[in-house]
């Protein structure tokens, strides 16, 4: 008798379909009774404050559910999201209007002079919440990290890049010695290379960028003094941080590359050079004299 082998069939993975604006909320409803005890709590809190989910980050609704920062992350993926951001903006894209996505205090109707004097309202009202928000103290601490450190190194990826980029040239200007990383490996490899006479200035709006809470962790674990610049509310990148300077911006990750988050990051890092600055008055005004001698030559 001829007995045929059985042929081995290979295990194809379930398609993960592609999950909609529409059909997010829907889904969370469908799965729930075959979710364990912390996804059903999750499930629960942003079901029931969907609205509120969209302005706040992964350590926030943690909180709020009574779960961790991974059972987060698996809800998401459990719902078909790719993880906890895009949870956020397929969340966003069924619950506000598509008006919003632009900037989220206009109408469909507004016309060149409302909308210059709602985003300058809106971005002036950014600054004054910052600024009454912004502890003196973490400034001084972050000042003397910095200043007695040997070098600094300043992260930034995304919208964050021409931020530490600009905070990178204004340290230059009074006679600092710092670099800018903004790609994402060599952050990595050059923050685990810092060590304990290195400051780390991180800027990162939601503090939950995997690429720069990685660097942030790793230059701690060397030994170096980390300062981030993030918006106000409790993210993964404070675990790592010495210091947290924190901006108080609207802007929601639904928004278009609003520039609310980005002012705030410019008003805190002009007032950090300038206290930087003030600490050894004479050689930086030196400086800056002879920096504006040089850049001089490249004007007509």
């Amino acid at each position: 008798m001829n007995h045929k082998k059985p042929v081995k069939r290979e295990t194809v993975p379930p398609v993960v379909q592609t999950l909609t604006a529409s059909a997010v909320l829907s889904r969370i409803h469908t799965l729930y009774p075959s979710l364990g005890a912390a996804a059903q709590r999750i499930a629960d809190y942003v079901v029931e404050h969907s609205a509120d989910v969209v302005h706040m980050s992964v350590t926030e609704v943690a909180e709020r559910a009574n779960a961790s920062e991974g059972s987060v992350v698996g809800f998401c993926k459990r719902v078909g999201a790719t993880g906890f951001q895009q949870l956020k903006i397929l969340l966003a894209q069924e619950i506000v209007r598509p008006v919003q996505l632009i900037h989220e205090d206009l109408q469909p109707e507004d016309d060149a002079g409302v909308v210059i004097r709602k985003i300058f309202q809106s971005n002036v009202q950014t600054l004054r919440d910052t600024q009454a928000n912004l502890d003196v103290q973490a400034m001084e601490k972050a000042v003397r990290l910095i200043k007695s450190a040997r070098r600094i190194e300043i992260y930034g990826v995304g919208s964050a890049a021409c931020i530490a980029e600009d905070a990178q040239y204004r340290m230059l200007r009074i006679g600092l010695d710092v670099k800018v990383v903004i790609d994402p490996h060599i952050q990595a490899v050059s923050a685990a290379l810092t060590g304990p006479d290195v400051a780390v200035l991180t800027v990162s709006h939601s503090g939950s960028t995997h690429e720069t809470v990685t660097a942030t962790k790793l230059a701690r674990e060397a030994g170096a003094r980390t300062v981030c610049i993030t918006n106000f509310g409790k993210s993964p990148i404070q675990a790592f941080a010495d210091v947290v300077l924190f901006t108080m911006a609207r802007e929601t990750n639904f928004t278009t590359e609003a520039m609310t988050s980005r002012l705030a990051q410019l008003a805190i890092i002009d007032v950090l050079i300038a206290c930087l600055a003030l600490t050894d008055y004479d050689r930086a005004v030196d400086i800056v004299r002879r920096t504006y001698q040089v850049l001089s030559l490249k004007r007509y």
